[in-house]
């Protein structure tokens, strides 16, 4: 795989673009996902035409409607930020990002939660970034997330696992699009999906059975809306344990009586809490190799993504 291309908000990696002239560098971002991924930097401030250092800014008014303005002075900047925004994420459409980490709390990147002032000065986290905003307006099904979430170590490994994901999906649509590219995509991805929502899963499995009666456009569309929505949702011990023990009747007809009694024992072992995920996944693949089961060595829950980035192996 080429490395994953994430837009990233430039001073999480480092750079002095703040508006005091410094910098919020991410060593996660930069130093542990920048391994393998290769990020597009994007600082809004700076290129819709703003000095280093500048005025302070924030976000007033309304918050489906808010103004950019500058702390001290008042001015404000709303229309020239906008402006430029609705320019670069037009761009960014030949950048073949497969998502984006915004900096929290920020007027213009903010994803969520960024303090909006009304009418009396008085501050609420209800405001979402200029620039953020146009982003997510333009790409709503791409992964985003910003550096505060991402230090919650359930929401980082659903980012991760968000862009492998989408990474592959890019490279299935750069092949030519016939059905059997997209039958191997959704049968790879389906333990994985069944983790995350067994309803969105038979969804999908009734699109991809009826995929030659519909539009080309309309079915892709239909089936990656489908699979990062389900994506979305969170995994949780009894979902894994239920992919865990489907995964068992792969080997029924192979494992001796104690295998068995193994795998059903380190499965409990999980459900209880004791052991992480890992522990359960690492047999299981031990037994995929020993008993050549072709379904499940090619089954992405076994093996989402580099083992370096998979932080969350107690859920």
């Amino acid at each position: 795989m080429e490395p994953i291309r994430l837009g990233v908000s430039t001073c999480l990696l480092g750079e002095p673009v703040r508006f005091d002239g410094g910098h919020k560098l991410d060593r996660f971002v930069r130093d542990t996902l920048g391994r393998y991924v290769e990020f597009v930097p994007v600082c809004p401030e700076v290129e819709c035409g703003l000095s280093i250092p500048r005025e302070a800014m924030h976000l007033s008014g309304d918050p489906d409607a808010p103004r950019l303005v500058t702390v001290r002075t008042g001015k404000d900047l709303t229309d020239q930020m906008r402006s430029w925004a609705a320019g670069r994420v037009g761009e960014l459409e030949g950048e073949q990002l497969c998502g984006f980490i915004f900096k929290s709390n920020s007027p213009s990147s903010g994803m969520e939660r960024v303090k909006l002032h009304d009418a009396n000065h008085i501050p609420s986290p209800r405001g979402v970034g200029l620039f953020a905003r146009a982003f997510m307006d333009h790409f709503p099904l791409l992964p985003v997330e910003d550096d505060g979430r991402l230090h919650d170590a359930g929401l980082r490994e659903n980012f991760i696992e968000r862009i492998f994901i989408f990474k592959r999906w890019r490279e299935m649509l750069e092949e030519p699009r016939k059905l059997k590219h997209l039958v191997e995509f959704h049968s790879r991805h389906k333990l994985l999906v069944m983790a995350h929502s067994p309803k969105i899963l038979r969804d999908l499995g009734k699109l991809v059975a009826h995929a030659q009666e519909l539009d080309a456009s309309q079915f892709y569309g239909d089936y990656l809306k489908l699979l990062m929505e389900a994506l979305k949702l969170k995994l949780t011990v009894k979902k894994n344990s239920n992919v865990l023990q489907h995964m068992m009747g792969y080997f029924k007809k192979v494992l001796t009586p104690d295998e068995k009694q193994e795998l059903l024992e380190v499965i409990g072992t999980y459900q209880n809490g004791h052991v992480p995920l890992i522990v359960p996944i690492t047999l299981i693949n031990h037994y995929g190799r020993k008993y050549r089961e072709p379904y499940l060595s090619v089954q992405f829950f076994l093996n989402p993504h580099p083992i370096e980035l998979q932080l969350l192996n107690h859920v």
